[in-house]
């Protein structure tokens, strides 16, 4: 049996406030029912956070921001420094999704800026990585995995790390057009996550989760957790309607700790 599983989901750019409110209201109801051992985390827009941290305080769900600069104030329009949301009171800031690479050309050294200014303020980072589909039929995607971790958690003490998630969503495997990853594959790259992560960090590797996400849906999520080196799940659009997300949650903890 698994000590703890993760299991969250990125809003992205699709919730207003009200939609997010409606939301996380029932989200705190199923999280007052299931298992303690189920960390659920959720991640609105900028503009959603104020209101749902208030929906959200005194429950176990964790609230995470979906980017941030490094520095904590500065002539940088349209950025959120760390201080300002230490000042929320958030719990969690996702970094270097495939989409902040692609399209705001975010590069891993300017990641590893990112996480050490947010364990500066007890921000946890949730660190996104994952290969495209050249890389993958390149065969070089621990290659790239190992490259991405290595740079991203540069300088990290053994204690800090020790304060990060990390997520791998292979970039082929997510959005609307991803293909749903082998099981085989995911364990295969989670093992391979893992050890790389020991042979940073000692042992403390084993104790950074390491979450799995890329077309999770109904189908597949416990073939996922099933796994050994999976330590949550990162869900994508089976996870943006209340409904859909509790089904998910309901049947997990069913699985996993009755």
């Amino acid at each position: 049996m698994k000590k703890k599983i993760w299991i969250g989901t990125n809003w992205k750019m699709t919730k207003t406030i009200a939609e997010g409110l409606d939301f996380t209201h029932e989200l705190k109801k199923i999280a007052e029912a299931i298992s303690p051992n189920i960390q659920l985390f959720i991640i609105p827009s900028h503009t959603s956070l104020f209101p749902i941290k208030e929906v959200i305080s005194g429950s176990t769900i964790y609230l995470g921001a979906q980017n941030m600069h490094w520095e904590d104030s500065g002539a940088y329009t349209g950025e959120i420094s760390p201080r300002m949301l230490d000042e929320i009171g958030i719990d969690m800031i996702e970094l270097g999704h495939s989409e902040r690479r692609q399209y705001y050309n975010e590069t891993d050294e300017a990641i590893n800026k990112k996480i050490l200014a947010a364990l500066e303020y007890s921000i946890k980072p949730l660190i996104c990585i994952g290969e495209n589909i050249e890389q993958k039929n390149n065969l070089i995607s621990k290659e790239t995995l190992s490259a991405q971790l290595k740079v991203c958690l540069k300088g990290l003490s053994k204690e800090q790390a020790k304060q990060v998630v990390i997520a791998y969503e292979p970039v082929w495997a997510i959005g609307e057009q991803g293909i749903p990853a082998e099981v085989e594959y995911v364990e295969e790259i989670h093992d391979f996550l893992r050890q790389t992560l020991i042979g940073l960090f000692d042992d403390t590797g084993m104790e950074i989760p390491v979450l799995y996400g890329g077309s999770v849906n109904h189908d597949n999520f416990l073939n996922y957790i099933n796994l050994e080196n999976v330590n949550g799940l990162f869900v994508g659009r089976a996870a943006w309607e209340i409904d859909s997300f509790q089904k998910i949650l309901y049947q997990l903890e069913s699985h996993l700790f009755d």
